[in-house]
């Protein structure tokens, strides 16, 4: 079964403002820090905490129990539009200088970002 690599996209890019939409963090705000398109995962800066241990690696360092973000699938976040404050759907725009550019759908706003 050969076919042609498929670049999987995501509506949400680094450093956006983002909701969870489920799971135990719902409701919850936060900034995109890492978005994995082949994977379709992003991690979200203080939502779907885990703990790990951590072996010390080398003499002097320490181990222990850390927390960390783990990754989410990417349909379990919306994103929040910089001027309204509101989750939103995208929209794509193409302006007069053949640039793409996202869009509020949010019916008062209609900012683009």
């Amino acid at each position: 079964m050969g076919g042609a690599l498929r670049v999987n996209k995501l509506h949400v890019r680094k450093d956006d403002m983002v909701v969870i939409l489920s799971g135990k963090d719902k409701g919850k705000k936060g900034k995109v820090l890492e978005v994995s398109p082949s994977e379709g995962k992003v991690i979200v800066e203080g939502c779907n905490m885990i703990t790990k241990h951590v072996k010390p690696r080398r003499m002097g360092e320490t181990g222990g129990i850390v927390k960390a973000e783990a990754p989410l699938y990417a349909s379990k976040v919306m994103l929040v539009c910089p001027k309204c404050g509101k989750p939103t759907r995208l929209a794509h725009k193409i302006l007069n200088d053949g640039t793409k550019t996202r869009v509020c759908k949010n019916a008062d706003c209609k900012e683009t970002f």
